[in-house]
């Protein structure tokens, strides 16, 4: 049974039409999404920050935790996009019966992901947070954080795998309206823990698996009640070989890249905690801008693989060609003025998570190391997300590894040792990314001709 090419509520159809308007229409909810998210994450900080009995080692904890947490989940969030580029590219050949088992197969593996890695952050908390130098006024809060945070690791797969889906049929409207809801809830549960309870670091982890729980209940009821193919039966859940071989295969090396990514920042971290605590919750309140920047490159880079991989999958090589175009300009701008305004207002911004002007003081240097030139990591991520809609999905993770990671792991290791600076240490992140960027780019171009001329000869 076919597809029908006429897309429902809140849905876009990719594979004709203008396009400009159609990746706006994708990624700006999107952004929206993961922005909202973020503010609500970043009320974690602002609570306790303000209300906490130790508000800079609070600030601390909360902050030093977010490479560790990014280290756990990256591997299987990236695994999530690899069921979209494949749920998008059954999409894009009419193939409704593999959009049904995809979909099944894709919930299931994030199921099983989210159990993984709930016992997983329980059991490494401590050592992790140990070996990170971690400054002793911090640790304990920052042990407790994680490991309450662990406890919503299940609900974050199922929101994350349930969210990609959605988006492949290009819905990102729904998953803008499960975060509302649960960052509302989240923002109002940090201050009755923290200041009703006086419950601190644990307050606000509470609130996020709390929240995290709201959000992906509601994803899951969405595709439960979706009249289309992505709809989800609960009794047909269970593990296609071929979905999982073509999703993994897709998934992780794009998972495998990001978590040694977040590896790098583990490393960069630790290195960080040597500053002291004011220098870590510093760095944890301008982190906070970075996000948002990071999260309007992302949006325009989940529109590059979805809308590159359905018209792929579809034949349409030159609407794959333009839909990188757009999302490369669309992203350089958008992230471009969004990190121009934190600069611009940066004192009134970073007074909302701090006042103690030690943290503020680095927390300056930080934003206007890194938000001058954010917009150069659109280069890297929406090269890497054309290449992941065409199937080349390891060739990005390398390159990014080597451009990222590698030269970061290099950059501590040397350079910092001989001038021990906070600001030498900022300076690795344009760095890398001009190096990454460059390198993503040109081999997008190589493998963008040879693939497409390949499948003309084919057709």
């Amino acid at each position: 049974m076919g597809i029908q090419r006429n897309p429902g509520a809140g849905k876009v159809d990719m594979l004709s039409g203008s396009l400009a308007d159609k990746i706006l229409l994708f990624a700006l909810p999107l952004a929206a999404s993961s922005i909202l998210q973020q503010l609500f994450n970043s009320a974690d900080v602002a609570v306790v920050g303000h209300f906490a009995s130790d508000p800079a080692a609070a600030t601390a904890a909360v902050g030093c935790n977010g490479p560790v947490i990014n280290l756990i989940i990256n591997l299987f969030v990236g695994v999530s996009v690899g069921a979209n580029v494949v749920v998008s590219a059954f999409i894009g050949a009419r193939n409704a019966e593999k959009v049904r088992t995809a979909v099944h197969t894709a919930m299931t593996l994030a199921a099983i992901s989210g159990i993984f890695l709930l016992f997983l952050g329980l059991a490494i908390a401590e050592p992790i947070l140990t070996a990170m130098n971690t400054p002793e006024a911090v640790l304990p809060y920052a042990v407790e954080y994680l490991r309450i945070y662990a406890l919503g690791m299940p609900f974050i797969m199922l929101y994350n795998f349930g969210s990609a889906i959605l988006r492949s049929v290009g819905d990102t409207r729904r998953p803008l309206y499960c975060l509302v809801i649960s960052g509302i809830l989240n923002c109002c549960l940090n201050l009755f823990f923290v200041i009703v309870f006086h419950l601190d670091v644990a307050g606000v982890a509470i609130a996020t698996v709390i929240s995290n729980i709201v959000s992906s209940v509601m994803v899951i009821v969405f595709l439960i009640k979706e009249k289309s193919e992505i709809r989800l039966d609960i009794r047909k859940l269970g593990v296609s070989k071929s979905d999982i071989g073509r999703i993994l295969g897709i998934g992780l090396p794009a998972g495998l890249q990001s978590m040694v990514f977040s590896l790098s920042n583990v490393i960069i971290q630790s290195v960080l905690n040597g500053f002291g605590t004011a220098a870590v919750a510093g760095s944890a309140v301008a982190l906070n801008f970075d996000n948002f920047s990071y999260f309007m490159v992302s949006a325009f880079t989940q529109a590059a693989v979805t809308f590159t991989s359905q018209n792929y999958g579809a034949g349409n090589y030159d609407r794959c060609r333009k839909v990188f175009r757009l999302s490369l300009l669309m992203a350089i701008i958008f992230s471009a003025l969004l990190s121009w305004i934190f600069l611009l207002g940066q004192g009134m911004f970073t007074s909302l998570f701090s006042s103690d002007p030690e943290v503020l003081k680095y927390a300056e240097i930080r934003m206007r190391m890194l938000l001058t030139i954010y917009f150069l990591v659109s280069t890297y991520e929406i090269g890497g997300a054309a290449l992941r809609g065409i199937g080349h999905s390891l060739l990005p993770a390398i390159l990014t590894v080597f451009g990222t990671c590698v030269f970061r792991l290099f950059w501590a290791y040397t350079i910092c040792r001989i001038y021990h600076e906070f600001d030498v240490l900022m300076a690795v992140y344009p760095i890398s990314w001009a190096i990454t960027g460059c390198a993503v780019l040109i081999a997008y171009f190589i493998v963008r001709r040879r693939a497409f001329s390949t499948v003309k000869v084919m057709h």
